[in-house]
C-alpha cells in the first residue's frame, strides 16, 4: 500500500487544564533505566461510525485529553538527571510542558488500512518520534497522534501557528486525515517511562475522561526498588549514553487468528499434555519453533531459547495497581536442546512453556528487581531481540485495557497495534489479545525482513487461517 500516503498536518503541545505542583519530581526506578534502549508504541483504531470525533482543535477529545493530563503530570513532565550528590539517576520534572499532539490525513479507508493489501512500512508513518536528544529539556517523551479518515483532502501548511490560550494549549499546527471517518490514535513513549500495561491504561482513562466516565485504574506514582515494593500504598550513577534508533533491518507482520482455530487447537493439548494450556502456550510454542526454523542451524547439544517478558503487578504481594507509571516487567529465560525441541511435538512446547510460566517465583522477581537498581549506572543494554522474545499479555486484565478504550459508548477499537523500537536481530513475538474476543488471539512479530517473508509464508501457521495484516514483506498466499 506503498501509494497511501501519510500527510502530516499540525503539531500541538497539549498540556493539563491545572498546572502541576511546582518542583515536583518523580524518580525513575532500576527496572525504568533497564528500559532505556527501548520505545514504545500503540495505535488505536477506530471506525468512528457514530461521528464521534470531528476536528481535533475544536473538538471535546482535545478537551478530555487536557482534563486526563490534569492526574498524570509524569506524562507531561520531561526527563532530566538529578544531582549528582544525589546519585545522578533519570527522574521526570513535572513542570506541565506538555503533551506533543502529531496530525495527519491518510488517503484510504480504515478497512483498506486494516486488510491484507497494507504494508507494515505503512503503519511506520504513523508512529511519530524523536530520538531522544542529548538536552532533553525540551523534548516531549510522550507523543499522540490523531490519525484521521476522511473524504477531505486538504492539508494545512507547515508554519502556520494557532494559540488556544484558554484551553492552554499551544501549536504550531499538524492533524491526519483518513476517507471515510476513520481514526486512529496513538501512543508513542520513551520504554523507560511506561510499559504496555501503563500506556494502554492511560489510554483507557483519557477515554473514560471523555465519556465522562470514573477512571477505572488512576495513576500510582511509586517507583518500585527492592525496599519499597513490600509498602505500595493505597492508592551512585553516572550518566547513562543516549540510545539512538536500531540500524537492524526489522520489519513487522500482524497474525489475526480466529476464537474458533484456538479453541480447537487448545482442546488437543489439554487432551493430552497439558489440561490447562493458555492461547498463550499455544502461540508462544508454535511461532518460537516456527521462527527457529528460520534461524541457522545449530548442532544437537546446543540450545534453543527463549526470553519471556512478562507483567509483574499482580505477581508480587501486596499487588500493584494497575495504573502503576514505570515498568513492572520481568524476564525470564527458558531453554530446551536442540534435539529435544526437534524430536518433540507443539503440544510437548506448549506444556513446557506453561510449566515455566507456573515456576517463576516472587523472590526471582525480587531478586531482579535488585539486580536492575544495582546497574542503574550502566549503560541500558537491549532487552528485546538479543535472543528470541515473546512478550506475556494474557492477564485478565489485558483485553479490557486495549479493546474497552472506547470514546463512545458503543464503538470498541477495530484493532490495536504495538510496535517495539530498537529490536535486535533475533526477533520480538507479541501475543495479544483481539477485537474478535473470546480464544482469539493477535500476534505481532518483528524480525530481519527475509526471515518474516518466510514466516508469513510458513506453511504450519497458514494452515490455521490467520488473516496477516501490515506486513513488512511479501505474502504470497
Amino acid at each position: 500500500m506503498s501509494e497511501n500516503k501519510v500527510t502530516l498536518e499540525s503539531k500541538l503541545t497539549v498540556v493539563s487544564s491545572r498546572p502541576v505542583k511546582s518542583g515536583k519530581t518523580h524518580k525513575l526506578s532500576g527496572v525504568d533505566h533497564a528500559m532505556g534502549y527501548h520505545t514504545l508504541h500503540l495505535i488505536f483504531y477506530y471506525k468512528n461510525e457514530e461521528k464521534w470525533f470531528g476536528s481535533f482543535e475544536l473538538d471535546p477529545l482535545r478537551e478530555s485529553l487536557s482534563e486526563v493530563l490534569s492526574i498524570y503530570p509524569t506524562v507531561t513532565g520531561r526527563l532530566a538527571r538529578e544531582k549528582e550528590e544525589d546519585g545522578g539517576d533519570w527522574e521526570v520534572r513535572c513542570n506541565d510542558a506538555g503533551v506533543r499532539v502529531i496530525k495527519a490525513n491518510v488517503d484510504c479507508t480504515i478497512d483498506e488500512w486494516l486488510s491484507s493489501s497494507a504494508f507494515g512500512f505503512d503503519e511506520t508513518q504513523l508512529i511519530a518520534w524523536d530520538d531522544m536528544p542529548h538536552d532533553t529539556s525540551t523534548w516531549s517523551p510522550f507523543r499522540i497522534q490523531i490519525l484521521q479518515i476522511y473524504h477531505f483532502n486538504s492539508t494545512i501548511p507547515l508554519d502556520n501557528s494557532v494559540v488556544f490560550t484558554h484551553h492552554r494549549i499551544r501549536t504550531n499546527q499538524i492533524n491526519k486525515q483518513f476517507q471515510e471517518g476513520g481514526l486512529a490514535i496513538g501512543l508513542s513513549c520513551s520504554h523507560m517511562l511506561s510499559d504496555l500495561t501503563f500506556a494502554s491504561s492511560f489510554l483507557k482513562s483519557w477515554s473514560q475522561t471523555h465519556r465522562h466516565y470514573p477512571i477505572s485504574h488512576p495513576p500510582f506514582f511509586n517507583p518500585i526498588t527492592p525496599n519499597n515494593i513490600n509498602n505500595v500504598p493505597n492508592s551512585s550513577s553516572k550518566p547513562q549514553t543516549i540510545i539512538t534508533s536500531s540500524t537492524n533491518n526489522i520489519v513487522t507482520a500482524t497474525f489475526k487468528f480466529p476464537s474458533s482455530i484456538i479453541k480447537q487447537c487448545l482442546s488437543k493439548i489439554q487432551n493430552t499434555t497439558c489440561s490447562n494450556a493458555t492461547p498463550f502456550d499455544f502461540l508462544s510454542a508454535l511461532f518460537w519453533t516456527r521462527v527457529t526454523h528460520l534461524k541457522p542451524s545449530k548442532v544437537h547439544n546446543q540450545n534453543h531459547s527463549l526470553s519471556i517478558c512478562r507483567d509483574f503487578r499482580k505477581l508480587v504481594k501486596p499487588s500493584l495497581p494497575i495504573g502503576y507509571f514505570g515498568n513492572a516487567l520481568h524476564f525470564s529465560n527458558l531453554s530446551i536442546k536442540v534435539q529435544d525441541m526437534e524430536n518433540g511435538q507443539l503440544e510437548d512446547m506448549a506444556n513446557l512453556i506453561h510449566k515455566h510460566l507456573k515456576e517463576v517465583t516472587e523472590e526471582e522477581i525480587r531478586s531482579s528487581i535488585e539486580s536492575f537498581e544495582t546497574r542503574k549506572e550502566s549503560t541500558p543494554k537491549c532487552m528485546y531481540g538479543s535472543e528470541l522474545t515473546c512478550v506475556y499479555m494474557e492477564e485478565e486484565e489485558s483485553a479490557s485495557l486495549l479493546y474497552e478504550s472506547m470514546f463512545s459508548n458503543s464503538e470498541k477499537p477495530a484493532h490495536v497495534s504495538c510496535r517495539i523500537g530498537n529490536v535486535d536481530s533475533e526477533g520480538l513475538i507479541m501475543v495479544m489479545p483481539s477485537s474478535e474476543g473470546g480464544f482469539a488471539r493477535t500476534v505481532i512479530v518483528m524480525l530481519q525482513e527475509e526471515e518474516l517473508g518466510k514466516l508469513c509464508n510458513d506453511q504450519e501457521i497458514l494452515k490455521l487461517e490467520p488473516t496477516i495484516i501490515l506486513a513488512g514483506c511479501l505474502v504470497q498466499h
